[in-house]
């Protein structure tokens, strides 16, 4: 049967888990390349599992907060060899983004004000905002496949651009529309998302998953309320603790949702980073291997930096950076060994494949509003506030006709691919800024 879940005898854990770690070390480009990188590797070349499984779990994945990517991977390594082979999965598709992205903090905040680095992460923004544009494109030509989902994208939004709606919210409305669609004759799923009937099922033991899941949940919540317990709540490590805690759980919509919570709350709420600085820290989970959401580490890093206490300010700002990392990505392989259970037994569910698409249409939707978020601090040097709406507009008058030509150059070069475009953004800054 072609679609069914695939295994054979000889696919030990070990091996692979040398498959995972290529695949770790290949992870490039943000969630979209690396998911069109898992498809190419688990699907096409080693076979583990259907196209359509592939697409229940990303939907699924989608549907969770926190990276939809690194989710994915944990989900599709439970499938092959249980909780184990999920925690290496997910494990080591972060651990080189952890490593690249501490030594690029301690770097950065050490000589962050160097011409050099300046210029190299001027065009790194250049790029980043390409290819935060290129992803609006590719994920609405993959997710927005019928009008009601064009409608749901749109409507999410403009709830999130003028109106700062709650990403929860909006993600719970797009669920039920999508449920309610089929219910009134409104689909909003393509007929293919509805095509498990008949596949094979295939599925590791859930008491495991569930009893992992209850074990990370304490790994997880016990820290964090000792560290408010033992500092109190103005302590810098326990507001990391409790920040990226509660992002982990309300940053519905994938990485790129959860990128533009925390730039926004990191940025105007805590003032731990600038929103130029923030711009810089994507350039670095954009250059790195590993979930784009990494930039948090970065986050958690500044933030601890700029408040060390007692501390050395580099070590103070490593221990808040793999905090954050911490806190974020044990909810992330919680929610998955917590949930995949029960959506693998419910993967002839046409209401739940609707439910799915109608979210994935409001992720479309999400992305574009933090597109437009990066472009306004980017390219221009000045915003203004369209009241009584929360809407951030862009003063056209300080345009940056060089970040916009940037820009676009590195648009341009992204068809020949994600190197040359960094390689040439990267280069064109460093001139620009040493000159």
């Amino acid at each position: 049967m072609p679609d069914e879940f695939q295994t054979t005898p000889t696919m030990t854990l070990a091996a692979a888990s040398r498959v995972w770690a290529r695949v770790a070390l290949l992870s490039f480009g943000g969630p979209a390349g690396q998911i069109a990188l898992m498809h190419r590797v688990l699907v096409d070349e080693e076979k583990w599992i259907s196209e359509r499984r592939f697409l229940h779990a990303l939907n699924f994945c989608m549907l969770l907060p926190g990276p939809e990517a690194q989710q994915l991977a944990t989900y599709i390594g439970w499938l092959m060899h249980g909780v184990p082979g999920g925690l290496i999965a997910g494990g080591l598709f972060i651990l080189p983004g952890v490593v690249a992205i501490m030594a690029l903090s301690v770097i950065y905040a050490a000589y962050g004000e160097t011409p050099a680095l300046d210029g190299a992460f001027f065009g790194l923004k250049a790029a980043v905002l390409a290819l935060v544009f290129s992803a609006v494109w590719r994920l609405g030509k993959r997710a927005l496949q019928t009008r009601a989902q064009k409608i749901i994208a749109a409507g999410a939004f403009l709830a999130l651009f003028f109106l700062d709606a709650p990403f929860p919210l909006i993600v719970l409305g797009a669920g039920i529309v999508g449920f309610l669609g089929r219910r009134l004759g409104l689909p909003t799923a393509a007929a293919a998302m509805s095509t498990f009937e008949g596949e094979a099922r295939a599925e590791p033991d859930s008491r495991s998953a569930f009893f992992a899941a209850a074990v990370l949940a304490a790994l997880w919540l016990v820290p964090v309320a000792g560290l408010v317990a033992a500092f109190g709540r103005d302590d810098v490590y326990a507001r990391i603790a409790v920040f990226f805690s509660k992002m982990s759980v309300v940053t519905f919509g994938g990485a790129y949702a959860a990128l533009s919570y925390v730039a926004q709350e990191a940025v105007e709420r805590f003032h731990w980073l600038t929103a130029p600085e923030m711009l810089d820290g994507l350039g670095m989970a954009e250059t790195t291997p590993g979930p784009l959401i990494m930039v948090l580490q970065f986050v958690g890093f500044m933030a601890a930096f700029r408040e060390p206490g007692a501390t050395a300010p580099l070590a103070a700002g490593a221990l808040g950076g793999l905090l954050a990392t911490y806190v974020t990505f044990i909810p992330c392989f919680l929610w998955i060994f917590a949930g995949a259970p029960f959506v693998e037994r419910l993967r002839g569910d046409r209401a739940l494949a609707e439910a799915l698409a109608a979210i994935a249409a409001a992720v479309v939707g999400v992305i574009a509003n933090l597109a437009l978020w990066f472009a306004t601090h980017f390219l221009f040097r000045g915003q203004w506030t369209l009241a009584p709406l929360p809407a951030q507009l862009p003063d056209i008058a300080t345009l940056d006709a060089t970040s916009l030509a940037l820009s676009l150059a590195a648009g341009a070069l992204l068809r020949f691919g994600l190197a040359p475009a960094l390689g040439a953004s990267v280069g064109a800054g460093l001139l620009l800024k040493l000159l």
